[in-house]
């Protein structure tokens, strides 16, 4: 598991200004959160256990950079209490974190094109965002996280007609494999106007 925050968002409705991202590195499946900039390492602990943890269970090992919200001695006692391991990334690797930051990277793609039309309301759509992210096909996995986690796609508007959500090929498989921004968001647009 690693975990990283992505800020510099405009300031939404209740205050956030930024997102705790959370990112499975087998899977490759994501859990985002909407944060104020002045979260501390308890309210990340909580959001772990309610995003992470009661899903998920605890991971081995949890990579992170050096943020000072995880680096504090309340993380180190959860994760002394818990039984696992706090890996933080180093300044001179920052690849030892690649994966979330390649999400990151995506995620402020996304959440900038929302905030150009919503700018408040950005973290309204942040679960839509989390769900089109999970749905999508990973390249270095060739499966969407969902598949990977349950060998099933969750069945959306795209793939109400098949018979199965497993993975298919061809058209369906191509249109899930495009996460760019554009597509992302027209996606979560086409679902809300449903």
């Amino acid at each position: 598991m690693s975990m990283n925050f992505v800020f510099g968002l405009p300031r939404d409705v209740a205050g956030n200004t930024g997102i705790v991202v959370f990112v499975d590195r087998l899977s490759k499946m994501a859990h985002l959160a909407a944060v104020p900039d002045s979260i501390d390492g308890e309210g990340t602990a909580k959001l772990f256990m309610d995003r992470v943890f009661r899903q998920h269970g605890l991971p081995v090992a949890i990579v992170s950079d050096r943020d000072p919200r995880f680096t504090g001695k309340f993380w180190k006692s959860v994760f002394k209490v818990l039984g696992t391991r706090l890996d933080m990334s180093t300044a001179d690797h920052p690849q030892t974190d690649g994966q979330t930051e390649r999400v990151n990277r995506v995620i402020n793609d996304i959440l900038r094109s929302i905030c150009a039309d919503t700018p408040r309301r950005w973290s309204t759509m942040l679960p839509l965002v989390e769900f089109a992210l999970n749905n999508a096909v990973h390249a270095s996995t060739g499966f969407t996280p969902f598949y990977m986690n349950g060998f099933i796609n969750p069945r959306v508007p795209l793939t109400l007609s098949l018979r199965e959500s497993g993975l298919v090929g061809g058209e369906v498989a191509d249109r899930l494999a495009d996460i760019s921004p554009a597509t992302v968001k027209k996606q979560v647009s086409e679902f809300l106007a449903t």
